[in-house]
């Protein structure tokens, strides 16, 4: 019996439905949740949302908020550009993309700030979070307090990089809001988003976002992110004439159907904003409940009050006797050289303060005035007002005696307080010395060693190595004093030398 053999393009066709229905059908199936957010970023004004408030696997999108805090932590000086950072094997194992960096490795902190923006290094954002708070852990954690700060209330970071880990996750409203803190909060470190390369310390790196650079007019950044189960995520913001617009897309199926939606929504953007607003930046992150530094307060109006004019009645002797005065300085102005202003004689300013009182006219006053030869000056009325309230007090005279002219008592007006400054240090004025070294990098390894020892009650202080005389004194700032007591106890049970530093 002859057996017809299968024809080939039969097989292909089998292995084919068979590929289809193990491999591409569950991959379909379990593709990346779609969110998108467009953001007008002079406002904050959102222009179109889609599951923008859907926490999602943010993959390398979590790298600008590494960044963040590495710029912050440059500005606050916990860390220079030019701090030779060693890396740990930890950092060293993370998988690709990665810059390449070795265990043991020394290299200074401004490349790993460049590998991490531009190549989206994972050994290198490691490297940050660990030269910042000693693990990443640690750095984890403070990602998540600064993300609160910042108003990204959906977010929580378990790593610095953004592979994915249970528990880590974001929304596009979120990463929205962290692209325009990153671009007016530290615009000075924008432009390393928008450069097509960069020197990396060991080598050179390709940006990672350079296609949407090179094909979007306007396109200057910010941050790409892919993980199997993120997807093609990416926040990228554009700027043409006034107009600036961030644009968020989480799960896109590809980098090209990712780049061809950011493009949609940014153009959808220009569309919908308008072309003039006024810019509203975004407020700096408030960390521990202390507010943003108060402008100067004061506890009353520095304006002068107006006092109450007296109903007491003028008596008629006064007024023959200011008359009597006024005469006689007229008479003698007329033959006596012309004076100055500061010859003005008590006859004259009796006078002036009878006009002023009202007991006498004021073309009188205006007459004397001007045989004085002192020209007419300009009083404001609340002067006015409090000349006439401490002029002389009449006491009660006999009949037939000249009246007499007592001081007015004037009541001493209780102090103004001013207030020019709100404290802002919410009792975090403490901190722990632990030791003086001979070189700035053995208080650095001593600050990062003592952190990791002791991460119960020094997590979040800021590390500060001060320069003396004698050496550089390691400090842990930040702290109460409830804080810094304990911190002390605690470390001086291992041994450690310590002690507490109070407010300078």
């Amino acid at each position: 019996m002859k057996v017809r053999r299968a024809l080939p393009a039969r097989y292909g066709l089998f292995v084919f439905a068979a590929l289809w229905m193990i491999v591409i059908l569950p991959l379909t199936a379990m593709a990346a949740p779609y969110a998108a957010m467009v953001m007008d970023a002079r406002t904050g004004e959102v222009l179109h949302s889609r599951n923008a408030d859907t926490r999602l696997h943010p993959a390398s999108l979590t790298k600008m908020m590494t960044l963040y805090i590495a710029f912050e932590a440059v500005e606050r000086g916990e860390i220079s550009l030019d701090t030779k950072v060693k890396i740990s094997r930890f950092a060293a194992s993370e998988p690709p993309s990665k810059l390449g960096l070795k265990s043991g490795q020394r290299i200074a902190f401004r490349y790993l700030i460049r590998a991490a923006a531009v190549k989206s290094a994972n050994d290198a954002a490691t490297a940050i979070g660990e030269a910042l708070e000693g693990s990443e852990a640690a750095f984890a954690r403070r990602m998540t307090r600064t993300a609160k700060a910042l108003g990204m209330t959906r977010t929580t970071f378990k790593n610095a990089h953004g592979l994915t880990e249970s528990g880590h996750l974001s929304t596009a409203r979120d990463m929205s809001i962290m692209g325009r803190h990153m671009l007016y909060d530290y615009p000075e470190y924008y432009n390393l988003f928008s450069r097509q390369s960069t020197h990396a310390g060991v080598r050179n790196v390709s940006n990672t976002n350079r296609r949407l650079l090179s094909a979007y007019r306007g396109a200057d950044g910010i941050k790409t992110g892919y993980t199997r189960a993120a997807g093609f995520n990416l926040v990228a913001s554009a700027e043409r004439g006034n107009e600036r617009i961030i644009a968020t897309v989480f799960g896109g199926t590809s980098t090209t159907a990712r780049n061809k939606r950011v493009a949609e929504l940014l153009d959808m953007g220009f569309k919908r904003a308008p072309s003039r607003a006024r810019l509203q930046k975004p407020h700096m992150p408030v960390y521990n409940g202390q507010p943003a530094p108060a402008e100067t307060v004061l506890a009353s109006s520095l304006r002068p009050r107006v006092r109450p004019l007296t109903d007491a009645p003028v008596d008629p002797l006064l007024i023959a006797k200011t008359n009597e005065a006024i005469t006689a300085a007229l008479a003698g102005a007329s033959e006596a050289p012309e004076a100055t202003p500061a010859a003005v004689t008590p006859a004259a300013q009796a006078a002036a303060a009878a006009s002023t009182a009202g007991i006498i006219p004021a073309d009188t006053t205006a007459a004397l005035v001007a045989a004085q030869g002192t020209p007419p000056v300009q009083v404001d009325e609340v002067e006015i007002e409090e000349f006439i309230s401490l002029r002389p007090a009449l006491r009660p005279t006999e009949a037939g005696a000249e009246p007499v002219l007592q001081e007015a008592a004037v009541t001493e007006e209780p102090e103004i307080e001013i207030v020019t400054r709100l404290s802002t240090s919410g009792g975090h004025q403490w901190g722990v010395n632990v030791g003086r070294y001979p070189s700035r990098y053995s208080a650095e390894r001593a600050l990062v060693t003592t952190a990791l020892a002791e991460m119960a009650t020094l997590d979040g202080a800021l590390r500060k190595v001060v320069k003396r005389p004698t050496g550089f004194d390691a400090n842990f700032l930040g702290l109460t004093r409830e804080s810094a007591d304990l911190a002390c106890r605690r470390l001086s049970a291992r041994n450690v030398s310590c002690q507490t530093v109070g407010p300078s």
